[in-house]
Formats: C-alpha cells, structure tokens, sequence
C-alpha cells in the first residue's frame, strides 16, 4: 500500500506573475489527507478555495486558468507538476495574487522548495486509477492528441512538431515520476517571436524577461519589433544567437521545448485529481487539449467509481457455504437465492449466486427468453443482508427477516442463465434494534446489473 504524502511544514516563494506582472507570494502548506492540491487566494476577503480541478477550467490562453465562483487562479502547471513529480499528494497553496511566480519559466525552484522543507508521509492510502484500456482525446482543429494506455507506472511521452525550422520535431519521455527533478523541473516555458509580438500588443506577459522565457526567433525581427522588445524587457540591446534563440539565454537541453511540454501535460493532468498508473504519450499537446483529456478522465473515473465493479477470487474457499447459509438463514429451495458469503465484516456482505436453467423461475419468465425476474435480484441481495444482521444474535435460526422499506431500486442489465451474480451490500447506519438499513449492489459479467437500498429488521420466531 503506498501511503498519501505532504509536506512537512510550510515555505513561502516570492517573484512576479509573468502575465500580470505583479509581485506575489507563494506560500505552500502541509494539508489533511484527501485534500488534494487546492488554492487559496488569502488576498481576497474570505480566503476562497479552487481546487484543482479540471471542471474549473476556464481558458487556456497561454496557460492553465481556473476559476470557481468568480475567483480565478492563472497559470497553474508549473507549481502542480513539481508536486507530482516529487510525488506529494496533499498541499495548500496560498497566493496574495490570481497568478503565481513565473520565477524562471519552469518548476525547478518551486521543487527545490518542496525538497527544502521535505515530504512526509500520511495515514491514509493513496488513490489509484489504472489504465484498462485506452484512453484518447483528440482536437480535430489543430490535430493535436492525448492517449493514455495500460502500464504499470505513470509514464509520458510528449511529440511536439512546430513546423518552424528554428524547433521542428522534439520529443521527451519520462519513464519514472521520480526522474521528474533530474530530467523536466528545469525545463522552461518558451515562445515564438510572432506569438510574443502578440502578446505584447495584448498587453499580456508584463512579468516577463529574458530570463524566465525562451524566445525562438522565426521570422525576420523589423527595427520596430526589436524596439518594442528592449523596452518590453528593460534592455539596452537584444540579439539573436545562431541557435534561434534571442539574447544570450543557453538551452539546458537541446529538446528543452519538448521537456516544457511534458512537464506542462503532467501539471494539466494533475487536475484530473487522482494518480494515474498508465503511459500518456501526447502528440503536439497544449493547455486545451491537455485540460479536456483531463475533464474526459475525470468525468470517465467519476463514473466508474459510482459503478465500482468489485473483483473476488471466486477460486478461493467461501467465507460461508450454502449448509453454513442454511444454519442462519430461514429460507430454504426454491427460495434460497444464495449460494455462498465470500466475505463480512461488521459493515459490509458479499454474497454470491450461480444462476442456471434449472432455476423454478425460468420455466414462466420466460419460455422463450429466460430472465430472472428483478424482484428475486433484490430479494437475493436481501438473504445477503440478512446473514450480516443476522451474525449479530447469538441464535439466528430463532430469527426472521422482514423488508421494511426498499428505495432507489434500479435494473441496468438483464441476468441471464449462467451468469453469475455477486451482491455487495454496505451499512447506510449502524444496526440497531435490529434494523439493517444498507445500499445493495449486484454485479455480472464484470458491470452493475442492479442496485437498491433496502431496510430489513429481524424479529423472533413466535410459538404456536
């Protein structure tokens, strides 16, 4: 089991936003388990929360911007992806401005912050979502595409193609999260000589320099550009170096621009808001595509975890066999529609049931199309119920079972001869009295078939 991680105490980072251009302070903060990444904007009244969450997406201009009732926090990736590279799971991140610190284009300093006051571990496990099957995302507009497949880790893989003879074709994997340090942290965010002309003219990147931007000059720069950019920088003189790139700035990496990439695409997935164990591999990705892949993901595992199939090895022994179900239960054939307990504890039930065409039932429902009627589903999901209120009395062959309410009753799929029924019932409230109020669940063939909650209460056989 591996463990939810924090941080062992608060750190707090200063800079300027590099699209506002307004100095800001970025404080870190341990954080209980579950919380996940959530901002806190302590400059506003109230000190109101985003979460990190693909759903509070609001644009993707130049990077990843969320807002939740009115509030907004601008350019999130970068702080993000230092955190899931470092593998920390829980954190508070305040801010006194919308947009954290650019500091130098990339997450390096944010992880030697975290590294600096350290990462402890929490009692509490952390959440998984694996791969089965794969998982893609295409925008049709610019061609660009996210697949995630099967893998036992998280992987990824960015494919960037810029059609510039400056940058061209790069690519950049990262096979392990914990390379995240050593090969992406110091990747910086870069531009395009046009695109900055344009964001000038947008009066966007007003915190920005020549030293927290890689600029690749692709196309000729007028006098007047070059003007506009001494003054947008506060320089004296800017040049173009053989590699494309203006000023004096050194790559760290021939492919810096695909490392940027990947470590964009791990800060954007970051809102799907669990770990994912698969290989991304995106092709030509950017904030948008990024975060919709991110809301596919999200909306996908919602879904799943409301319909959780769960998985038992049938294989092994039973917990109960149908002689021990008979020792506690009152029903007996026709009626006993339950084969095996597989698993109790003092909250939960798994019962089990083989369904064949020697079922009483099959012989009217129907002739021609045997279905097993709902009503025996829940009523199936009921004896499982019944074995976990009844383990609670020292004598449960004096007791019997009685419905009192059956709520919420809902049959997605046909059960069918052969198949073979799983029933999974949890406590709603402790029993009392009792009275075993609990949501029931019964799976087949790997999916829900059926779903109630149900309320029973055992009562003691009377004498004649």
């Amino acid at each position: 089991m591996v463990k939810q991680k924090t941080i062992q105490s608060e750190i707090s980072l200063t800079g300027v936003g590099l699209h506002t251009g307004k100095d800001v302070t970025i404080t870190f903060k341990p954080a209980p388990v579950n919380n996940g990444f959530t901002f806190v904007r302590v400059d506003l009244e109230g000190s109101p929360v985003i979460e990190a969450d693909a759903n509070y997406v609001v644009n993707t201009q130049r990077g990843t911007n969320l807002e939740k009732l009115g509030v907004k926090i601008q350019t999130s990736e970068h702080v993000l992806a230092a955190f899931v590279g470092l593998d920390v799971d829980n954190v508070i991140i305040e801010l006194n401005e919308s947009e954290p610190p650019i500091m130098d284009g990339s997450s390096k300093f944010f992880v030697e912050a975290i590294e600096k006051v350290g990462v402890v571990e929490q009692d509490a496990e952390r959440k998984y979502y694996v791969v089965k099957e794969v998982i893609s995302f295409v925008d049709e507009a610019t061609g660009s595409e996210i697949i995630v497949m099967p893998a036992d880790d998280y992987q990824v893989t960015a494919m960037v193609d810029f059609g510039t003879k400056v940058l061209g074709t790069q690519n950049a994997t990262l096979k392990n999260i914990a390379d995240f340090k050593t090969e992406i942290s110091d990747a910086r965010t870069f531009s395009f000589l046009h695109e900055l002309e344009s964001l000038l003219n947008d009066g966007l990147i007003k915190g920005g320099d020549l030293n927290n931007a890689i600029v690749y000059v692709d196309k000729e720069i007028s006098h007047e550009t070059m003007e506009n950019l001494k003054k947008a920088f506060g320089k004296d003189h800017i040049s173009v170096k053989e590699n494309g790139i203006l000023d004096n700035l050194t790559l760290h990496y021939p492919n810096e621009a695909a490392r940027h990439k990947l470590l964009d695409v791990i800060g954007d997935l970051a809102l799907i808001g669990v770990r994912i164990k698969g290989k991304v591999i995106a092709n030509k990705p950017g904030h948008f595509v990024n975060t919709q892949f991110a809301k596919k993901m999200a909306k996908i595992i919602k879904i799943e975890q409301k319909n959780h199939i769960p998985v038992y090895d049938l294989n092994l022994p039973p917990l109960m066999d149908i002689h021990q179900i008979m020792n506690i239960l009152p029903h007996r054939p026709p009626f006993l529609l339950i084969d095996r307990i597989i698993e109790m504890s003092s909250t939960h039930v798994v019962g089990m049931k083989n369904v064949t065409m020697n079922e009483n039932f099959f012989v009217g429902h129907f002739p021609d199309a045997p279905v097993m009627p709902g009503v025996l589903i829940v009523e199936a999901m009921a004896q499982s119920g019944g074995i976990l209120v009844l383990s609670t009395v020292p004598d449960p062959e004096n007791y019997l079972t009685y419905f009192m309410k059956i709520d919420n009753v809902k049959f997605k799929h046909k059960v069918l001869p052969g198949d073979t029924l799983i029933f999974k019932c949890d406590l709603i409230t402790p029993i009392r009295r009792g009275i075993c109020h609990m949501q029931a669940n019964a799976y087949a063939n790997g999916r829900l078939v059926a779903e109630a909650e149900l309320m029973a209460q055992i009562a003691k056989k009377t004498i004649n």
